[in-house]
């Protein structure tokens, strides 16, 4: 599947500021970027740095006045959509040592406060059967509200509200996988059928030797998705991180297939 991005973004800036960009797609096996451009407004500093675990590169810009950057790209997705639920759970004397920080706890994934509950509601599964059972509990059970959630929402409140968008539901699923001894990360994507178009979040899973994305809005299919970049929850993978105070004056995602 081919993907074409077009990303906007538009700020104003308080004070002369670092500000810290993640919205290009990594470069992946599953992923491959025929083409990129990206472009900014003056500024003073411009230089990349790895992102977490890996995948895709962040950008330290440093402006002052405005910012504003312009992103396309096309994507050629090559990755198939696997039946979540037949998918065997890696022991964990056997997991790889990269996956055993997204077994932990997080800033909004408080797992640890969530073993009794999964154990409970979903006891009688296991491994990827275990998964797709607590997506689809989650797509069920949750309203998709815009604006019900902000940045300071965790999984916990999201699970008591019953409510939020996609960084909530992502959220919660990462939660109760990890609750499970399953990997879970979040990751950031792009996505053509996401409504309204916006950078969209999701959670990905370690199941069977390697990492399996699963949106529990229901919007968008694995095989539709491109990363952008992943991490252990929302902290760690925003489109755009200001460390001082800042306006957004206009933003735009287009993907379209």
């Amino acid at each position: 599947m081919i993907l074409k991005l077009n990303v906007k973004l538009h700020y104003r800036l308080s004070t002369p500021m670092d500000l810290l960009l993640q919205i290009e797609v990594a470069n992946l096996a599953d992923q491959r970027v025929n083409s990129t451009e990206i472009w900014t407004s003056d500024v003073a500093h411009f230089s990349r740095v790895a992102a977490d675990d890996g995948i895709g590169e962040r950008i330290w810009i440093n402006a002052e006045g405005g910012f504003s950057c312009t992103y396309i790209a096309e994507i050629a997705v090559d990755r198939p959509a696997l039946d979540i639920s037949t998918l065997p759970q890696v022991p964990l004397h056997l997991l790889p040592g990269e996956t055993i920080k997204h077994l932990m706890p997080s800033r909004y994934c408080p797992s640890d406060q969530f073993q009794a509950f999964v154990e409970a509601e979903f006891g009688d599964l296991d491994g990827g059967a275990r998964i797709a059972a607590m997506r689809d509990w989650i797509e069920s059970a949750f309203s998709y509200v815009p604006g019900s959630s902000h940045a300071e929402t965790t999984a916990l409140d999201t699970f008591i509200q019953r409510q939020g968008v996609c960084r909530d539901f992502a959220h919660v699923l990462v939660t109760l996988a990890r609750a499970s001894s399953i990997p879970a990360r979040f990751a950031s994507v792009y996505a053509p059928e996401v409504t309204p178009q916006d950078f969209h979040a999701v959670a990905e899973v370690y199941l069977d030797g390697g990492w399996h994305l699963i949106d529990t809005t229901g919007m968008a299919d694995a095989d539709t998705m491109a990363r952008i970049g992943v991490g252990s929850d929302a902290s760690s993978v925003a489109f755009l991180t200001a460390f001082g105070s800042i306006e957004l004056v206009n933003q735009s995602v287009s993907v379209t297939r």
